[in-house]
């Protein structure tokens, strides 16, 4: 007997929310956790700022270390030795990281801000381009909000690394709990 793809759909669909609220208290409890963990980071941006950047080095350090083992043992693959320079950015960074943690908070903020920039300069140039639209004005403002965000981290720099991820980090970590914690509460009530 088969299927179709919709049928296949709401099977699944119905299989995961059988499965939310048979483990819903446990989708509670890990909401309620990062809602925590996030408030702290918020409360505490540098020490969290700190925190994320020993992790990634210790993560590009294990990676490159990984893909070095694994490079050797496939020593003819096309562009080893763009690989192998990879490998060996990735282990340099990370050490980089772990020896200056301040020096990577200031790395990764340059590149956050980069992004904030060039985000709002696309937005800013895709709401002149759909002009004629209902409410392309809001997406301009965004594309504006980028640009000044990204302008106003960029003159505040020293400072701005300190907190930056951190604060970053603690509003993922609160977003994200709050939706675990909200979805788990109204599928214990339902």
């Amino acid at each position: 007997m088969s299927m179709s793809l919709d049928q296949a759909a709401e099977v699944y669909r119905e299989a995961m929310r059988a499965t939310v609220k048979r483990y819903s208290l446990w989708y509670l409890i890990e909401g309620i956790l990062l809602v925590v963990a996030g408030v702290l980071a918020i409360i505490y941006p540098v020490f969290s700022s700190v925190a994320v950047i020993l992790l990634l080095g210790w993560l590009l350090i294990f990676s490159g270390i990984l893909q070095c083992l694994g490079l050797f043992y496939a020593r003819h693959v096309p562009n080893f030795w763009l690989q192998l320079i990879s490998v060996f950015l990735a282990v340099l960074i990370g050490f980089l990281f772990l020896r200056d943690p301040a020096q990577g908070l200031v790395t990764v903020t340059l590149l956050l801000i980069v992004f904030f920039m060039i985000e709002g300069i696309s937005k800013v140039v895709f709401s002149l381009t759909i002009r004629p639209f209902p409410h392309w004005g809001w997406v301009l403002v965004s594309g504006i909000i980028g640009i000044l965000l990204s302008l106003f981290l960029l003159i505040s720099l020293p400072v701005t690394a300190l907190w930056l991820i951190g604060l970053l980090l603690g509003i993922q970590l609160i977003s994200v709990g709050g939706a675990l914690a909200q979805l788990a509460w109204k599928v214990r009530h339902s």
